[in-house]
């Protein structure tokens, strides 16, 4: 069993700046995709940044330049560095496991952490 405990959500203003962080039970990276998606009200749940093969990184169009996304092994954390906030960056946001095999597809979430860019 995979477990992402989330942290780092909040309340700034447009301009400031979050790190949210997804700490993993265990060291998984090497065997999960991670990833950061996120939803606001009323939109759909779209992906925000992600780990992909090579250890390349991959991001929508909407936050690049802005946010960034790493990880420490040592400490089998998945950051999301978000600068440059924007109002409609508001949203939950959530840390996502993925692995896919011949027989099953696998997807651990986190619980979520609110983020709320407003004046």
């Amino acid at each position: 069993q995979v477990q992402l405990v989330e942290s780092g959500g909040g309340l700034v203003q447009p301009g400031g700046s979050l790190r949210l962080s997804c700490a993993a039970s265990g060291s998984i990276f090497s065997r999960y995709t991670m990833g950061w998606f996120r939803q606001a009200p009323g939109k759909q749940r779209e992906l925000v940044a992600s780990f992909i093969s090579g250890g390349r990184t991959n991001y929508a169009d909407s936050v690049k330049g802005r946010f960034t996304i790493s990880r420490d092994y040592a400490k089998n954390t998945v950051y999301l560095q978000m600068n440059s906030l924007k109002p409609e960056d508001t949203a939950v946001y959530s840390c996502n496991a993925h692995r896919s095999t011949v027989v099953a597809e696998y997807d651990y979430w986190g619980q979520g952490t609110q983020v709320t860019v407003s004046p």
